[in-house]
């Protein structure tokens, strides 16, 4: 009897062994720490990792601040975890060992790696920088910044505002430019010094800075693969950005655009179709590689739903990494699906903004994926905003918001 139940005990060993091989490991469940290194930089952010009924995939969130991005499905491959994030073509893979991930970040462009950072997660650890006993500090960053990038290889200048709350030692806000906002970013301070990062996908940032004698910010910014920044920032309450809607504009002799460019079927779509006509129309240039460009999406999208029958039209103008319709189809499609878009989204261009304004040679120029032209119901451009403030930077996006509707009524109402 004994060596029978010692037969079926080794029996089921073996099943196990061969089940846990055929499938790979399993991930656990819940929050975890994790971190890209870069130049002896650390850059933390957080997961929530779920398994899915048919337990062979996963649901995974990003964390940053107040938002949860979630990710595409995640699945095991071997011994590895992978998660996808397709529309930025970039990838999460990490040999999974207990209740550790350790692997790399991956970028890539049509399909070719072009770069890659060191990922490794920690399971159960949920604090970003530092746990909260080792976080001490008489420092504040809450409030107003009036705050200026320096790129480090061009010497390029950029201007920001930066918006901070702070709760103890945990800070979450944002920088905004005149091109768009740095999206949700979360961090705390520690002693002398501000720490603050995100991960989304695309977006990878790690910004550090120590409080000067007078008050104000000295620091750097780490961003993606190779790019860095230096970064000052002085307290200001009444710091300003330029007017968004004066950045972009027609040129002179210009009244009206024209386009004509292809929907992911191939099929042209052009302004001067009968859906168009005579109504209100909202053109979205934009990019799928382009987090700005999906939290105006993310709005977009369910106010078209609402609004459409008042006489109103959008159409995502989208400039992508390749104009082959083959190589981008597909992520105009993944795009519309994501977010549930029921307006036409259009490959209009490569993502360069020399091509943008090439494709529409009646604007100025093209500063900022995403831009966003209001047309009135003659066919004429009555407003054009550069940029998007995104929820994440809380009160300039309810204030967009209300100036979005009261813009809309105004041409709504026009005979």
């Amino acid at each position: 009897m004994i060596r029978i139940l010692l037969w079926f005990a080794l029996f089921g060993v073996f099943i196990s062994a061969a089940c846990t091989s055929a499938s790979g490991p399993s991930v656990k469940n819940g929050t975890w720490r994790a971190t890209l290194t870069r130049d002896g930089q650390t850059l933390p952010f957080l997961l929530d990792i779920q398994a899915n009924p048919d337990q062979k995939t996963y649901t995974v969130y990003s964390i940053n601040g107040t938002e949860r991005l979630r990710l595409d499905t995640a699945y095991v491959e071997n011994d590895s975890l992978h998660i996808p994030m397709q529309l930025f073509e970039s990838d999460l893979v990490a040999k999974v060992e207990g209740d550790r991930l350790s692997g790399v970040w991956k970028r890539s462009r049509l399909g070719q790696v072009v770069g890659t950072l060191p990922f490794a997660a920690t399971h159960g650890d949920t604090y970003r920088f530092f746990k909260e006993e080792n976080q001490t500090s008489d420092k504040s960053a809450g409030g107003k910044w009036a705050t200026l990038f320096r790129s480090s290889e061009t010497q390029d200048s950029t201007v920001a505002v930066g918006v901070f709350e702070q709760k103890g030692p945990a800070v979450q806000g944002t920088f905004l430019t005149p091109t768009g906002d740095y999206r949700y970013l979360a961090g705390s301070v520690r002693g002398d010094s501000l720490y603050l990062s995100c991960f989304d996908g695309n977006h990878a940032f790690l910004f550090k800075a120590a409080f000067q004698p007078d008050g104000s910010l000295k620091g750097g910014f780490w961003s993606g693969v190779t790019d860095y920044e230096s970064w000052t920032a002085r307290r200001d309450a009444n710091a300003q950005l330029p007017d968004a809607t004066k950045l972009t504009y027609l040129k002179p002799g210009y009244e009206t655009i024209s386009f004509s460019f292809p929907n992911a079927e191939g099929e042209k779509v052009s302004l001067s179709d009968a859906r168009f006509k005579n109504k209100v129309v909202i053109l979205q240039i934009m990019g799928s590689w382009c987090p700005n460009c999906m939290d105006e999406t993310n709005f977009l999208s369910p106010w078209y739903k609402q609004n459409r029958d008042r006489g109103v039209e959008i159409a995502g103008l989208s400039f992508e990494r390749s104009t082959r319709l083959e190589d981008s189809a597909p992520k105009l499609r993944r795009m519309v699906d994501r977010y549930d878009i029921e307006y036409p989204v259009l490959l209009a261009g490569q993502s360069e903004k020399d091509s943008a304004a090439l494709a529409l040679p009646m604007l100025n120029h093209i500063m900022s994926f995403p831009t966003t032209i209001f047309i009135d119901k003659k066919g004429k451009v009555r407003e054009i905003h550069t940029g998007f403030s995104g929820p994440g930077t809380g009160h300039y996006y309810d204030e967009f918001v209300e100036d979005f509707n009261r813009l809309v009524d105004k041409l709504v109402s026009e005979k």
